[in-house]
Order: structure tokens, then sequence, then C-alpha cells
């Protein structure tokens, strides 16, 4: 019985690492983050005057993004190595 439960414990915790990871490396993720980012940056843009926000605002998105695209090759290489 003990043991049983134990097994149940370690097997909820599992699931909701996997779910936690899936999370973690999901698109939806990762779109949520860099269209916040470009919101609150053209906001600020925008009240400060800049010129041109609307593109101003993307080059932290993209930031954000296109490492979110090569950390997953740099990984599974290094893991390799």
């Amino acid at each position: 019985m003990f043991v049983e439960e134990e097994i149940k414990k370690i097997k909820a915790r599992n699931a909701r690492v996997e779910a936690e990871k899936a999370w973690e490396v999901s698109y939806f993720r990762r779109t949520v983050i860099a269209t916040g980012t470009y919101l609150v940056v053209l906001v600020f843009l925008i009240i400060i005057e800049a010129p041109n926000p609307y593109l101003a605002a993307a080059v932290p998105a993209i930031g954000f993004i296109l490492p979110t695209l090569t950390l997953p090759f740099l990984k599974q290489r290094w893991l390799r190595k």
C-alpha cells in the first residue's frame, strides 16, 4: 500500500514536471512573451515620442525570439559532446 502511494506521487510529480517543461519550450509561450515585450516597448516609445516606434519596438521582441530558435540546436550539440 505504501509503495503504491509513493509510485502515484512520483507519477503525478513527473506529469507536472513534463507539463512545465512543455510550457517552457512551447511556441505559445514564446509568442506571448514576444508580443508582450513588443506592446510594452511600443507604449514606452510612443510616450517618449520616439521616431518610428512601431518598427523600433520590434527590435527587443526579435531579440527575444532569435535566441529561443538557436538555443535548442546549440543545446543538442552540447549534449552530444
